[in-house]
């Protein structure tokens, strides 16, 4: 399994997912309505690091951040 965390605004708790890629985790996430005006636009991070391929695999016990844009001063 792996665990998600929505960071920011997004007011979701974390949650677990069977999957194996981040390709895999983002067509599960697409099932969640409340997702649906921010999976464009979210950073992942996959064990602390920004991912930036749909096809980085994930393993059981994986730790993944979806990161909304931000705008600072």
């Amino acid at each position: 399994m792996v665990t998600v965390e929505f960071l920011g605004p997004i007011q979701i708790d974390k949650k677990e997912f069977d999957v194996k890629s981040v390709r895999e985790l983002k067509d599960e996430l697409h099932k969640i309505p409340e997702l649906e005006d921010w999976l464009e636009s979210l950073a992942i991070a996959v064990n602390d690091k920004i991912i930036d391929s749909l096809d980085t695999p994930l393993k059981d016990g994986d730790h993944v951040v979806l990161l909304p844009p931000v705008c600072g001063g």
